[in-house]
């Protein structure tokens, strides 16, 4: 059976648990080039995942969190662990660098201006930003480099680690990874064409007969490359077994740039833990993201109070707080998705006057992207089956918050009949003792 990789497939083989360092902690910022990244950690790029709002959201998954001043009654380790941004980081959710969806270099060339925004929108308020592209023309990648940096990110990034077959039949992402000369050119081309930050992500090589992430590191290095992303897997792994991080460890042996470690990083212990055996500056985390959004926000509570009390600590998400981040996510993309359309009825008006002939342009699916994230933010919610079947039911995005309100007003309707039952329970058993 050919192996096909999709991110709704990306799932865990036999997880390692890992317990937290005693004396180890995620750093808590580092630098690429001359942008601060404060705290080191990174969401990494995601096909069909990692667009503007899925990026602003986990950049504001801090709203989530109660507050210190919520938790006033409680200890003063658990309310500095709630003080993420007076003690430790820079972003309310503790996730210090974004970045955008892979883009394909040779489309980002050739499409025109009004498409080109499309696929690099971002928001002030999502700075410090990278974007990524891939493709394996030197001229086109700079190209792409150039156009990037204009339309204002802080970083470029390279993608030599997507496995998926028709991005590797084009002799992109991981199937550059068998032509190290070819991407000696790219990355001179790149760094030349471009003065601000940039960085590549690589997985360790193409199988374990053809290992190359040190010499790929090195060479990086020397060609001006200002840090590198590891996911320790090769391409014929694909999202499968152990990562394995002791090639991140010999990466950061081998350079003095920046190097991010990536794969299998699931809980705060899991980060911490990566940086513990292998020393790197900051952590990258992927599919986690999506089922756990609050995972940035808990590596920067743990970091916080540990450094602050001595003892670490991170809240873990209620059912009140995944349907805040259910609803809000939907919301935020019925919104956006609003604004696209705004935005191509005024283009399409000002084709028109000047007598010219409007192409319509495909805008995202609210609905399928609903669908699609259901499976991950039900992830753990009592009885989340019957909300997922209510989400794919749906026909339209409103449909779909509806579903997701009336969801969880049952669910908290069953709570507070719960409690009421437990409340009486002691009367009823002082009655029947008394009676006895």
């Amino acid at each position: 059976m050919k192996k096909r990789y999709t991110l709704e497939q990306k799932k865990w083989d036999a997880p390692l648990e890992h317990a937290m360092p005693e004396h180890t902690r995620v750093p808590a910022r580092f630098t690429i080039g001359n942008v601060e990244i404060a705290p080191a950690t990174v969401l990494a790029p995601m096909a069909g995942v990692t667009d503007t709002v899925f990026r602003r959201f986990i950049k504001n998954a801090s709203q989530f969190s109660t507050t210190a001043t919520d938790k006033a009654a409680e200890t003063d380790v658990r309310a500095a662990a709630t003080n993420v941004e007076a003690t430790q980081s820079n972003q309310q959710s503790g996730c210090g660098l974004i970045m955008t969806e892979f883009t394909s270099a040779d489309g980002l060339s050739r499409m025109r201006e009004t498409k080109r925004k499309r696929y690099l929108t971002y928001y002030d308020d999502e700075h410090p930003i990278s974007a990524q592209i891939f493709g394996s023309n030197p001229e086109t990648l700079a190209d792409s480099a150039r156009i990037i940096e204009d339309s204002g990110f802080d970083l470029v990034d390279l993608n030599l680690g997507c496995p998926a077959k028709r991005v590797v039949a084009c002799n992109g992402g991981s199937g550059l990874l068998r032509d190290l000369p070819l991407i000696e050119v790219i990355f001179k081309r790149v760094r030349a064409a471009v003065n601000i930050p940039f960085t590549v992500k690589f997985r360790m090589g193409w199988n374990d007969r053809h290992i190359v992430c040190v010499e790929l590191a090195k060479m990086a290095e020397d060609c001006g490359l200002n840090a590198v992303a590891l996911h320790a897997r090769t391409r014929e792994d694909g999202y499968t077994g152990q990562a394995r991080w002791e090639y991140i460890a010999a990466v950061k042996d081998a350079v003095s740039i920046p190097v991010i470690g990536n794969g299998d990083i699931r809980t705060p212990e899991d980060a911490a833990a990566m940086v513990d055996a292998t020393h790197c500056d900051a952590v990258m985390i992927g599919r986690a993201a999506p089922s756990n959004p609050w995972i940035f926000r808990q590596i920067a509570q743990y970091t916080a109070s540990k450094e602050a009390t001595g003892i670490g600590s991170y809240e873990s998400p209620t059912n009140h707080d995944r349907y805040r981040m259910i609803r809000t996510y939907f919301q935020m993309l019925v919104d956006e998705i609003a604004l696209e359309e705004q935005a191509e009825v005024v283009r399409a008006a000002t084709i028109v006057a000047s007598g010219q002939t409007a192409r319509p342009e495909r805008h995202r699916d609210c609905v399928g992207k609903m669908k699609q994230f259901a499976s991950w933010f039900t992830h753990g919610i009592p009885n989340g089956s019957a909300l997922r079947k209510a989400i794919f039911e749906a026909k339209n995005g409103p449909s779909v918050l509806d579903s997701v309100e009336a969801f969880f007003s049952h669910q908290a309707e069953r709570a507070h009949a719960h409690e009421e039952q437990s409340a009486t329970a002691p009367e009823l058993f002082a009655d029947l003792s008394c009676a006895g």
